[in-house]
């Protein structure tokens, strides 16, 4: 699968991760209309339900492929990578309007925040690739883990219901999350023709390199990457080694720092793919993982790997990058 048709004229299919009716929403539409009408460009703005979102996603993509536009997701990580799987499986191409919380794929690529200037950005752009990994059959774009990340997801969430959408409050509920009594898991990971067996309280993989260097997790030893390459072709993965709970408390400081690479607790490799089999197995093999900020259970074994087609995603030039 090639680039993609694109014609910048055709209109762009919007999905955003919501339902139509309410203030902010009505709020998001009428910013880009009314950006889209003063470009003079066309497009469709389409409010979906959680439930609602991925077969909304799905019917927008395969538009964008027959009229040779884009899809574009509207949202946080978690809508984007929802949007990001139909485009990839339509090859259509992909736009982003960030509106999440940390907003790692679409920082990492240059969009601005904001609604307005995202879309003025987006406008602009034309289909580059960029490297996509999978969990089994689910792609994602910043990072899959099992064991206590998606835990900690599950705990963010509840809090964000409780206290409202900030990084403040992330960062107490992961906190929280930190700190109580963990569960161990016993792995069985193969990759480059190496099998290991650990304990660990998360295996984390990082896909997303604006993320990882945050985190102090970015390694600088990898391949270059060949002329061309929609990235460098690699995923970091990450192991949280059993550790007490003043050892847990130093861990986080070291994340907020920046040095999590840094902490005795870490243990971390670079591959192309691997595999994971977990040892102690619960609801008929299946395994509860993340991806993107999402949650869902798995079938054993897991295979995360880089995936050889590249997403085509809609970049502007560096000079537009800059809000």
């Amino acid at each position: 699968m090639g680039r993609p048709l694109f014609n910048s004229a055709s209109a762009l299919q919007f999905v955003v991760n919501g339902q139509a009716g309410h203030g902010d929403a009505d709020a998001t539409r009428e910013v880009i209309e009314s950006g889209l009408r003063e470009s003079g460009r066309t497009g469709t703005v389409q409010f979906a339900a959680p439930g609602e979102l991925a077969r909304v996603a799905r019917e927008a993509a395969e538009q964008a492929r027959s009229d040779g536009s884009a899809v574009v997701a509207v949202g946080g990580d978690g809508t984007i990578n929802t949007v990001a799987q139909a485009a990839h499986a339509a090859g259509c191409t992909l736009g982003v309007i960030p509106r999440g919380t940390f907003n790692y794929f679409a920082r990492e690529h240059g969009a601005p925040t904001e609604t307005a200037q995202a879309l003025r950005w987006l406008l602009d752009a034309r289909p580059e690739p960029v490297q996509i990994s999978a969990i089994n059959e689910q792609v994602f774009l910043v990072n899959a883990s099992l064991g206590l990340y998606p835990d900690l997801l599950q705990d963010r969430e509840s809090w964000k219901a409780r206290f409202g959408r900030s990084r403040l409050v992330a960062f107490g509920a992961g906190m929280a999350t930190l700190l109580r009594s963990q569960r161990q898991l016993k792995l069985s990971i193969g990759w480059d023709q190496q099998l290991r067996e650990v304990r660990t309280l998360t295996l984390f993989v990082g896909n997303n390199r604006l993320q990882l260097e945050q985190l102090g997790l970015t390694d600088t030893d990898t391949d270059t990457p060949p002329e061309g390459a929609a990235a460098d072709g690699h995923i970091t993965a990450v192991i949280l080694k059993p550790i007490g709970t003043w050892a847990m408390l130093g861990l986080m400081l070291h994340g907020a720092l920046g040095q999590l690479g840094e902490a005795s607790g870490i243990e971390r490799f670079v591959c192309q793919s691997l595999v994971v089999q977990p040892r102690q197995l619960m609801r008929r093999r299946k395994v509860k993982v993340a991806f993107d900020g999402e949650v869902a259970w798995m079938t054993a074994p897991l295979n995360i790997r880089v995936l050889p087609q590249p997403l085509w995603l809609l970049k502007a030039a560096p000079e537009m990058t800059r809000p």
